[in-house]
């Protein structure tokens, strides 16, 4: 599945340059979305948020573009989830998702390259990370959020990460797998917490759903670092027009 091709832009967007492993992996992470709503089907909105959220991340890991049409929906979606959730950080961050989807859109489109930063630049951001990090906790604590030390992580450091992500500078993968482990921790607790009758805020499958899908963004961070590291995803992974 290495091969390109002289079809239209959508075709080689979606269809082109694929590893039978990544194939592979992204349709049982989309089965795994889809069997969590089969479980609790209560939250149709949760299992789009999941599915679209998975295509869009996949399609970032390499490089391109059509990423953004799949994050915009996820986006909207992810919003909704997070305010009945009464996941302010995670509600505020999606927000800004929506506005900076168009940007990396058109950004995405004037640069091909994948950059990285030197490792004193790599540290100073790193560094900031962490003191927002502990800026954002204090300001959803105060607004009664739920679990706002992991909350403030999708809040603050996602934020770094995205502007990196949409400068397509590779160190937006290592923020991104913080990211993500807190957020499965986030929706993990909250899913266990609606189990056993300890929380009524949200619903159930919703919970779930973010549960199964940042366990699916954590691994697709990982693998997408890799992959960014060796120049795989300049030029839209070869998907070019």
């Amino acid at each position: 599945m290495q091969t390109t091709s002289n079809h239209g832009w959508w075709y080689n967007q979606l269809f082109t340059n694929w590893k039978k492993f990544e194939v592979l992996y992204i349709s049982a992470l989309i089965l795994l979305q889809i069997i969590a709503y089969v479980i609790v089907p209560d939250s149709l909105i949760g299992m789009i948020s999941g599915v679209a959220g998975v295509i869009c991340l996949v399609y970032g890991m390499k490089g391109r573009k059509i990423s953004f049409i799949f994050g915009f929906i996820q986006c909207v979606a992810m919003t909704y989830v997070a305010w009945i959730s009464h996941a302010y950080g995670s509600f505020a961050i999606d927000i800004f998702y929506i506005i900076s989807q168009p940007i990396g859109w058109y950004l995405w489109g004037n640069d091909a390259a994948t950059h990285s930063f030197n490792k004193a630049k790599r540290q100073l951001i790193f560094g900031g990370a962490f003191v927002a990090w502990g800026i954002g906790w204090f300001i959803l604590a105060m607004l009664h959020g739920q679990l706002p030390y992991l909350d403030s992580i999708n809040f603050v450091v996602s934020f770094i990460a995205q502007i990196l992500y949409i400068l397509k500078f590779q160190e937006n993968w290592s923020l991104w797998i913080v990211v993500n482990i807190a957020n499965f921790i986030y929706w993990l607790i909250l899913t266990i917490q609606t189990i056993v009758g300890h929380n009524d805020v949200g619903s159930l499958g919703a919970n779930i759903s973010q549960v199964t899908l940042q366990l699916a963004l954590l691994f697709n961070a990982v693998y997408a670092s890799r992959v960014w590291a060796t120049g795989a995803a300049d030029n839209e992974g070869g998907a070019g027009e």
